[in-house]
């Protein structure tokens, strides 16, 4: 069997635990906690990781992590990205600054992008249309890192298949 580790990391709301419970194929883990913290505008937050699976035939599968999206469990964001092969940056339209919690992000996973296939999900667009795909691009730029730049509803199954769909061809390209 051949296995794939695949990444999701990003903010706290932007759907990193919706995206993998979209499209596992087993149960999720979660280990999602009642929060503490009021200002992160939601009742419960990943403190450790998530975990789903997707088969990709009879001799591939993809295992699925998502990282917390608080900084202060930013210790778990290096554990889990050792041995994956793709990310996605999940950044929530609807926080004050999201240009600036990509650049995090970015900085932080700025390695792990460099060696393997990423793709920048910007999520809640329907909420919230400023700033726009191009302005997030611009950071990539700025950045001289290239991955795609999309919006999408991680709530919906086809949408982050696609994302997956999108991670794997650069693999591809990359191998």
């Amino acid at each position: 069997m051949i296995e794939h580790k695949i990444l999701f990391t990003g903010t706290t709301g932007a759907g990193k635990t919706t995206a993998i419970q979209s499209v596992s194929e087993i149960p999720p883990v979660c280990t999602d906690v009642v929060s503490s913290d009021l200002t992160i505008g939601k009742e419960t937050t990943t403190v450790a990781l998530d975990y789903g699976e997707i088969s990709l035939g009879e001799a591939e599968r993809l295992r699925l992590y998502g990282t917390p999206g608080q900084e202060r469990f930013s210790f778990m964001w290096k554990i889990l990205a050792q041995g994956a092969l793709g990310l996605v940056i999940l950044i929530d339209q609807t926080q004050p600054e999201p240009l600036r919690d990509l650049d995090t992000y970015l900085e932080h996973f700025r390695t792990l992008i460099q060696e393997t296939a990423c793709v920048v999900v910007i999520s809640k667009m329907d909420k919230s249309r400023l700033p726009g795909l191009k302005e997030f691009s611009e950071v990539m730029q700025t950045k001289q890192l290239v991955c795609p730049v999309i919006a999408a509803d991680v709530r919906v199954r086809e949408q982050v298949l696609d994302i997956l769909d999108l991670l794997l061809v650069q693999m591809e390209v990359r191998l």
